[in-house]
């Protein structure tokens, strides 16, 4: 009969009846913390039913406490629970029990209670020794605790046999090896001196952290580091692991460093207006990818792009993986493309004699507005030029008619309040065998002001056509700039500018893009590169083909996707250029150079910019400067893993 202070089993800790309630409910009291050099014990009382306890003594004990000290005292301990070996007198006389029924033949693997066990080794059961017998029979090797019998308010063991007793020291035994060689690696962790590339293995949870894969690492907790991606590339870095070539944003930010795999069909068979003379495809040196090309036949301007729309189909698995991505990720190290790497060859312009594209056919006033557009599904001949070659061409046949129209939609949208903004390039490329970084400062080139006009003209004629028929269709505005008058010349001016320039929109209704100085405009130039182009190019093709469109909400819906897997690239690819930049200051640790003031108007310091290496940093120096007054600096305090460097005057 269960009595107060009777011994029982609380969610497997022990408890002690407090007193029997008229509604079958029983009052107990347990520990909820235990003592500490800081805290004392912390006791709660609960109301329960019988069946939310096991009776482990219905003889009354002297206290809680007094139960709780014994078992402490006397109970052997944990570490020592899987040892054949002990001095612990209470283990000891439980392995004596456990040989005195294993002699009996017809005792040994037979089932036996927990206080006839008890009685065995101990004699009769006593209340306050209740607890310790029981947390030193389930801690033992001798005896197994049969957990099914606990759902039945009974506690019941069987002896284990030789074979199952040694199984478990060899566990325990090899648990206790791994844990020593776990105790040696945190300390020399701790010291950052790892044996490698034994040590490597354990530190799979800190290059997950650092590669932004999880947000917690035991080993780091362990060793008592901070739990940050940047401290575990730091700590990656010093201790040899990594080098300081390893990029880890793409990943950090959940993109793949890889193409996209699924391969797009061949082009369909399908009727092309086959597009007579040549188009040129006008890009950088190191572009691999060229996704569209200009002509201009007498009377029409013709701006051809890539047509990977005629194969991937809306929402079909290709288009998925694409809307993920949101756009090609070009970082030093190569592309990671939207569409598969093989496709190129098919559907970019000028890698084969005839290309097929779907071309913008654009009739322009004398002023470069734009009278009439009509859109093809076409086969066209492209050659292709580089910036350099087309500037040398300026003045021929092919090319002359291209660069008057480009002057003319230059002085057309300045006339609508289009803001100019010309700001120095780099572009950083890695050696892919000895991860040697190359800085170059882009030069500028005429052709490359001609070829974004004629993107320009597309993108402003593909709204027009979409608006004229109805079409639902992804327009891009911007608000104009609160763009003040005394603003200053030189790159100080410009970066004044772009400080005033507001973020663009995309929806379904045309509106003023006030940055470009067009009364409605959509991006339709890079669908091999970016998903918001593609699912125009989407729209326009079906309904040219007589398909049903997608609806407003649908496009957009998919656009704010694309665009979310846009912005990660964009993120990834500002933080691969600052990784391979301080990579390379590194590697050129003599490296100085010219630091422009571009304000010295803000609070910290005086920022200034660097054109060679496109970065910006603030200063403080009691050195009288104008704004665009040159500096010569040199870097230091390189960190790879904060993305942090200073510059300093010399």
């Amino acid at each position: 009969m269960i009595k107060v202070n009777s011994v029982v089993l609380y969610k497997n800790s022990a408890a002690i009846i407090l007193n029997v309630q008229p509604s079958q409910k029983f009052e107990i009291k347990f520990r909820t913390q235990n003592a500490t050099q800081t805290k004392a014990a912390v006791y709660s009382t609960q109301s329960v039913r019988q069946k939310d306890f096991i009776v482990l003594s219905e003889n009354p004990c002297s206290s809680l406490e007094s139960l709780l000290k014994f078992q402490e005292e006397n109970s052997p301990k944990e570490e020592d629970s899987y040892k054949l070996e002990t001095e612990n007198q209470l283990a000891l006389s439980i392995r004596e029990a456990w040989e005195l029924l294993m002699s009996d033949e017809e005792s040994a693997g037979q089932e036996i209670s927990f206080e006839e066990l008890v009685s065995l080794f101990r004699g009769d059961l006593q209340a306050d020794e209740s607890y310790c017998m029981y947390t030193a029979l389930k801690n033992t090797l001798y005896f197994s605790l049969q957990q099914k019998s606990l759902l039945d308010g009974k506690i019941i063991f069987i002896p284990r046999t030789k074979d199952e007793i040694n199984s478990l020291v060899s566990k325990a035994e090899e648990k206790g090896k791994e844990a020593e060689v776990r105790k040696d690696f945190i300390n020399r962790l701790k010291n950052k001196e790892l044996d490698l590339p034994g040590d490597s293995k354990f530190m799979g949870d800190v290059e997950a952290l650092a590669l932004g894969k999880t947000d917690r690492s035991k080993t780091l907790h362990e060793a008592g580091f901070a739990e940050t991606p940047e401290n575990a590339h730091k700590i990656l870095l010093q201790t040899g692991l990594w080098d300081i070539t390893r990029n880890p944003f793409p990943i950090r930010w959940g993109l793949s460093m890889q193409s996209a795999q699924e391969g797009l069909a061949s082009p369909p068979e399908e009727e092309r207006l086959l597009v007579e003379g040549e188009s040129y495809a006008i890009d950088n040196a190191y572009s691999t990818d060229p996704d569209d090309a200009v002509m201009f036949d007498g009377k029409y301007l013709w701006v051809h792009i890539a047509d990977p729309a005629s194969t991937v189909m809306p929402d079909s698995s290709i288009d998925k993986t694409a809307r993920q991505r949101g756009a090609t990720l070009y970082i030093p190290e190569g592309a990671a493309r939207m569409l598969a790497e093989n496709c190129l060859a098919d559907y970019a312009l000028g890698l084969s004699e005839i290309s097929n594209a779907l071309s913008f056919r654009l009739l322009l006033d004398e002023k470069a507005e734009i009278k009439e557009c009509c859109v093809f599904k076409t086969r066209v001949k492209v050659i292709r030029y580089t910036y350099e070659q087309a500037d040398e061409l300026k003045e021929s046949p092919q090319l002359k008619a291209l660069f008057e129209i480009a002057e003319k939609n230059i002085a057309k949208r300045e006339k609508s309040g289009s803001v100019q903004i010309d700001l120095p390039e780099v572009h950083i490329s890695v050696d892919s065998e000895s991860k040697k970084v190359s800085i170059t400062s882009d030069k500028h080139y005429s052709s490359q002001d001609m070829v974004r006009e004629m993107m320009l003209l597309a993108g402003e004629g593909a709204a027009k056509f979409a608006f004229k028929n109805n079409i639902p269709f992804p327009f891009v505005s911007q608000e104009a700039p609160d763009i003040p008058k005394d603003v200053p010349e030189g790159l100080a001016g410009e970066f004044r500018i772009v400080r005033c320039m507001h973020r663009r929109n995309v929806g379904v209704t045309p509106a003023m893009h006030c940055g470009l100085g067009l009364n409605m405009y959509s991006q339709v130039t890079s669908p091999l590169r970016r998903y918001s182009d593609l699912i125009a190019h989407q729209q326009l093709r079906a309904y040219i083909d007589g398909r049903p469109l997608l609806d407003k909400d649908t496009m957009l819906m998919r656009i704010s996707e694309g665009d979310a897997g846009a912005m990660a690239a964009r993120k990834a690819e500002r933080k691969s250029d600052m990784h391979w930049t301080l990579v390379y200051l590194l590697q050129n640790p003599n490296w100085t150079g010219q630091a422009v003031l571009i304000d010295n108007t803000g609070n910290r310091g005086l920022q200034f910019y660097i054109p060679s290496l496109d970065q910006q940093f603030y200063l403080n120096t009691s050195k009288e400067l104008n704004l665009n007054e040159e500096i010569t600096v040199k870097a230091c305090n390189i960190d790879i893993a904060e993305q942090k460097v200073d510059f300093v005057m010399i």
